[in-house]
């Protein structure tokens, strides 16, 4: 299960760095809904190496 849902973090992070460039493309970018996604962005991102590591941690031993 762990690398289902460590799959869906990495497609999620994927989708919000598009979402990122296409705000940031328009000619008058919002600046709320960029820092909102950038926000959801980093919290996955946290979220994808806590599980790497928790991952790390199983195989290791």
């Amino acid at each position: 299960m762990s690398n289902k849902f460590l799959a869906y973090l990495e497609r999620e992070h994927s989708r919000l760095e598009r979402a990122v460039a296409e705000e940031s493309r328009k000619l008058r970018p919002d600046s709320a809904e960029l820092k909102r996604l950038k926000k959801l962005k980093l919290a996955v991102k946290d979220q994808i190496a806590g599980w790497r590591s928790h991952a790390d941690l199983y195989a290791a031993q």
